[in-house]
């Protein structure tokens, strides 16, 4: 296993393109995949799958964005098999890039997560709060996306960067699915709250350690933290949230097709997608794999439907509006 983590957008640029001219690697028993998954997952998973296929599988770890725009820049000689866990509307929006696939357990797959254009769902993920219960008491948690927006919160809500984070860019399209014309409004107000962090795994950690209060997030981010023992609690937004896979594909003309096929088998099959339930606080996209007991079901909290199309659509306008904001602070 080689785990290589690339940070800034310039590195990542410049990194790809010095990586297209150089031969892609043809190696049999060799996968590269490109990844935004957090550290323990990749760590935990990527063993599993070495010992279950005897497949050797690099990894180059970044933020959605980071991801995105490398395997853009190297798109005339591609360097990944496979872009494994990023934001799916990243994967529906440059979907010129990735090679239609079909996995062998498709029909295992609820057909409700099946809404992509040449990618695949890889879990179902849902947003949540993360809040600190030493440094707010029950009476004083946010219980909605505007409750983010109180000005005793202000700077102590934190966030990942929408233009780098997938995950927060769904929080983003979150608030403007749920509130429509005032959408905009809305998420001012919060963002004037927020301390953005440059990734989303950060955010349950620095509200864990009490460098902030609430946190918007991955819920199994959070769950990890209040597992860990944590001073945390996870809140369902009482107003919606966003419950939506996020993304796997094989890349177009990627080095290793064979071997990237087989770890998009691996990864959508039963013993990959249980572990990631069990074991990671994920929700399974397969039908034959029940939710973990430690979360609440989708009866149990208000979910908003969320059409994947338009977010992606919609991701240069909404991001372009997310940088003004950040500069107009």
């Amino acid at each position: 296993m080689k785990i290589l983590s690339s940070y800034g957008v310039g590195a990542l640029i410049a990194g790809a393109l010095v990586a297209a001219s150089a031969a892609p690697a043809l190696a049999q028993g060799k996968v590269v995949l490109y990844s935004a998954h957090q550290s323990a997952i990749i760590e935990a998973m990527v063993p599993l799958f070495e010992a279950a296929t005897g497949i050797e599988a690099e990894v180059i770890k970044a933020g959605s964005g980071d991801t995105i725009r490398r395997a853009l820049a190297e798109k005339d000689n591609p360097q990944a098999d496979v872009i494994w866990s990023i934001g799916a509307e990243q994967l529906q929006a440059n979907n010129e890039i990735l090679e239609a696939y079909t996995p062998k357990d498709v029909d295992a797959i609820d057909p409700a997560f099946l809404v992509g254009d040449k990618w695949l769902p890889y879990t179902g993920i849902v947003m949540v709060f993360v809040a600190n219960t030493n440094l707010l008491a029950e009476a004083d948690m946010p219980k909605t996306w505007r409750d983010l927006a109180n000005p005793a919160l202000k700077g102590k809500v934190s966030s990942a960067r929408a233009d780098k984070s997938g995950s927060s860019y769904m929080q983003l399209a979150t608030v403007l699915n749920i509130y429509g014309d005032d959408g905009w409004d809305v998420y001012g107000e919060i963002f004037d709250n927020f301390a953005l962090s440059e990734s989303s795994s950060a955010v349950p950690r620095f509200v864990n350690d009490g460098e902030a209060a609430v946190g918007v997030t991955l819920e199994d981010n959070a769950l990890r933290f209040v597992e860990g023992g944590g001073p945390v609690t996870i809140i369902y937004p009482e107003d919606g949230t966003t419950a939506a896979p996020d993304g796997i594909a094989l890349v177009k003309n990627g080095p290793n097709p064979d071997n990237g096929k087989a770890f998009i088998d691996w990864a959508l099959g039963l013993e990959a997608q249980t572990f990631l339930v069990k074991e990671m606080g994920r929700r399974s996209i397969r039908k034959d794999v029940p939710a973990s007991t430690k979360l609440p079901s989708f009866s149990e909290i208000k979910v908003v439907p969320y059409d994947i199309t338009w977010a992606a659509g919609n991701r240069d306008n909404f991001v372009e509006k997310w940088t003004d904001l950040m500069i107009s602070r």
